[in-house]
């Protein structure tokens, strides 16, 4: 999964509000409230995200106006990084497992169909490979900070170990979802992050295709005025 790469001076909690600032920025064309920075990385209390804006206005990242609810920007000299593109593959079930359209292919987009992600977010050995990312549809991932409307990013794969949280293709059921993996003595178990769902389990003599393991989460924000 995700691990924040730190710039010089900053801890990853800095990295990680001046990545969101940066993308909420080119996707809204205004900064991001408070609050809106404390839903995605976090943080329950204003007065915490307050601090380390605060530090970041101190180190010269950011410039803060107080007297507006958004006064927040990023400086030129904000070690941002590159931002790269993902394609966008689709929708992927995190519940029961939903059929796949007819006309369904992991391997289609077009160049619009696709999300920024700021490279000093992703894992050093993930930085553009192949990558591609799914919408997420249901709840069976929420223990796993995994939600509803949710993005991931995965890297194509054809295997998985146990404990792996992977996109998973049931061709003979026609069928997709997205769970953690673990391999059984006769069986596979698809593992639901959700204490009220029960595991899948498929016969190892049924067709059962990985499609891609997750290595990052782009979180939904909740928007308020």
């Amino acid at each position: 999964m995700m691990m924040v790469r730190k710039s010089k001076g900053l801890g990853e909690r800095h990295q990680k509000i001046l990545d969101f600032i940066a993308s909420y920025q080119r996707e809204h064309k205004h900064p991001p409230s408070i609050r809106e920075i404390g839903e995605y990385c976090d943080i329950s209390s204003t007065s915490v995200v307050n601090y380390y804006l605060d530090q970041l206005e101190k180190s010269g990242n950011i410039e803060r106006d107080r007297k507006i609810s958004r006064g927040v920007r990023l400086t030129n000299g904000a070690p941002i990084g590159d931002m790269f593109r993902v394609p966008m593959m689709g929708v992927i079930q995190a519940g029961e497992p939903i059929p796949v359209p007819s006309n369904a292919d992991f391997g289609s987009f077009t160049p619009e169909d696709s999300v920024e992600v700021a490279m000093s977010l992703m894992p050093a050995k993930e930085k553009g490979k192949e990558l591609f990312a799914l919408k997420v549809q249901g709840e069976s991932m929420i223990d796993a900070m995994v939600n509803d409307g949710d993005i991931v990013i995965l890297k194509p794969t054809q295997d998985a170990r146990n404990g792996d949280m992977v996109a998973v293709w049931l061709s003979d059921r026609n069928e997709t979802t997205l769970k953690f993996f673990f391999k059984e003595k006769d069986k596979y178990r698809l593992q639901p992050a959700n204490p009220t769902m029960k595991p899948i389990y498929i016969d190892k003599g049924e067709s059962l295709e990985i499609k891609g393991k997750v290595v990052m989460v782009i979180r939904k924000v909740e928007r308020y005025n």
